[in-house]
């Protein structure tokens, strides 16, 4: 359900799909590309890896190496690969969606949190309703019939609107508290990074410019907060032996915080 969700977005947004099954034995190499030597002109030339496209989808991420997983940080956060000390910059627009089996499956290995951090969003697909798995039984797949309703170009272009919607300095106030609250809150081990601050900006823009308005409201916060920061947040070993999660602390933290006051024009 996980790839055949990541292959439906690439369809509706129109761009350039690929895929990379995660096992023990993929080397960094097949993400980032590698040098080969060309002999009739005597010299190394680039082979592009699995990430030089539009939309990479990294399936269960975490049954790669470390290492391997690693290998997607430079590209994940700037949009760039190095390989022999070259650097070489992805299409643009550049997404990337990584599934994930849960953690302490057989063959699974716990993501960096180097990594995790640069991940925008996190969310949990869980399992289809009933009508919805009746359809699955059905044989078929809609992914496979979905045509682009927006072109790549389009996408940029909305990226830069998000991108002027007008924040307020209280809201980003109120982004800064809620971020240095999990930093000290005595449930959790590591808290928000500014990383994280920043991903929560730019997601409550998005989610502002979604809902049709030129402005951000700390309902926009606080509706994209628990995808954007609850798995950047990692809990006391006590905090998880008392059954405490990540979202449940983070939910008490946006309780207890009080809403800052947008100026009226």
């Amino acid at each position: 359900g996980k790839t055949t969700m990541a292959l439906a977005f690439s369809k509706a947004l129109g761009l350039r799909y690929s895929r990379m099954q995660f096992t023990p034995d993929v080397l960094p190499s097949d993400i980032t590309g590698f040098s080969m030597y060309d002999k009739g002109s005597g010299t190394f030339r680039y082979v592009p890896g699995s990430a030089m496209t539009n939309f990479f989808l990294a399936d269960e991420i975490n049954r790669a190496s470390p290492k391997t997983q690693s290998a997607l940080l430079e590209v994940m956060q700037e949009g760039r690969l190095t390989v022999d000390g070259k650097t070489y910059a992805v299409p643009q627009p550049f997404i990337v969606m990584a599934t994930q089996n849960p953690f302490g499956s057989s063959g699974t290995q716990e993501l960096p949190e180097s990594q995790t951090d640069r991940f925008m969003i996190r969310i949990t697909v869980g399992y289809p309703a009933r009508e919805d798995e009746i359809h699955i039984l059905s044989g078929e797949s809609p992914a496979e019939t979905l045509t682009p309703v927006i072109s790549p170009a389009q996408l940029l272009a909305l990226r830069e609107e998000a991108g002027r919607i007008h924040v307020e300095d209280s809201l980003y106030g109120y982004m800064v508290d809620l971020a240095r609250a999990t930093r000290n809150h005595p449930d959790i081990r590591l808290g928000v990074s500014p990383r994280g601050t920043m991903c929560l900006a730019a997601m409550t823009k998005a989610h502002a410019l979604m809902e049709g308005r030129a402005y951000a409201t700390p309902d926009d916060v606080m509706t994209v907060a628990p995808y954007t920061l609850s798995h950047r947040i990692s809990l006391t070993g006590d905090a998880r032996y008392a059954g405490k999660t990540a979202e449940s602390v983070l939910s008490s933290i946006l309780s207890s915080l009080p809403l800052p006051s947008l100026k009226e024009d």
